[in-house]
């Protein structure tokens, strides 16, 4: 019983000399701590150029991080192509393949290639001045608009921008003064009216097999064969005949090109 008590002992002493210690530490760092201070300068110091300050600007950096993956979603080409290759696998009749991976990467790679013209416009005029400080952070988000909202009015049916606008209360606006509000909703849905036009495009032809397959197989009797079984070779064949992703690619990427 003495060997198993001893350790339990040491603990014990252990813990009254640290626990003093600890105390004493705790309250020697309170009453040298100074409180925290968060300070907002929108002057820039003297003889600078009136900004926010660096925490402020790091709240907007972390908030346009938390928003990236919408913003390449909703605000570029990548809602047009992502819906176009879906409907591409699924008139050929093969909803795993090319994997949802490599439908999402194409996309992503297809929408970089067509927004670095628009992408460079904003690093020219409003990051590029930034880092150099010639312009504040909220002249460079204004600059950075201007590319983006240019590009989005191009893919934007009119229509869809009065029924925004209607919605929102505005009057007649003049194109250069519509608000984000109006043309990233606008945008959207012109995009989407886009994509499922092209989708149907895409399904017409594998529909015409499907219905020649179909016709085919009940002339000869054979009711009980599906003819999914039976259309889907023929698809592959036409597919790889016309080079059909390089059709869909190539059209793709001219849609976006006026």
């Amino acid at each position: 019983m003495s060997s198993t008590l001893k350790p339990c002992r040491w603990l014990h002493r252990l813990a009254g000399l640290l626990v003093p210690l600890c105390v004493a530490a705790a309250a020697q760092a309170q009453s040298a701590a100074q409180p925290l201070k968060l300070n907002i300068d929108l002057t820039g110091g003297a003889g600078g150029i009136g900004d926010v300050s660096v925490a402020v600007q790091i709240v907007i950096l972390m908030t346009l991080l938390t928003l990236a993956p919408s913003i390449v979603m909703l605000m570029t080409s990548f809602t047009r192509i992502v819906i176009v290759l879906g409907f591409v696998r699924q008139a050929i009749g093969v909803p795993s393949a090319p994997s949802n991976q490599i439908i999402v990467g194409l996309s992503l790679f297809l929408t970089f290639f067509i927004m670095t013209p628009v992408v460079d416009r904003i690093h020219d005029d409003a990051l590029q001045p930034y880092f150099d400080g010639k312009i504040t952070s909220l002249e460079a988000l204004e600059r950075a608009q201007a590319p983006l909202k240019a590009f989005m009015l191009r893919q934007t049916r009119t229509r869809d921008i009065e029924f925004f606008l209607e919605l929102g209360g505005y009057g007649p606006t003049p194109v250069k003064e519509l608000p984000m509000r109006v043309v990233i909703p606008s945008f959207v849905l012109s995009e989407l009216q886009t994509a499922f036009q092209m989708g149907f495009l895409v399904f017409l032809p594998f529909i015409v097999i499907d219905f020649l397959v179909s016709t085919v197989l009940m002339a000869l009797g054979m009711m009980m064969m599906p003819p999914t079984i039976v259309a889907l070779p023929f698809k592959l064949l036409l597919f790889v005949l016309v080079d059909g992703w390089e059709l869909v690619v190539r059209s793709l990427v001219q849609s976006f090109v006026q």
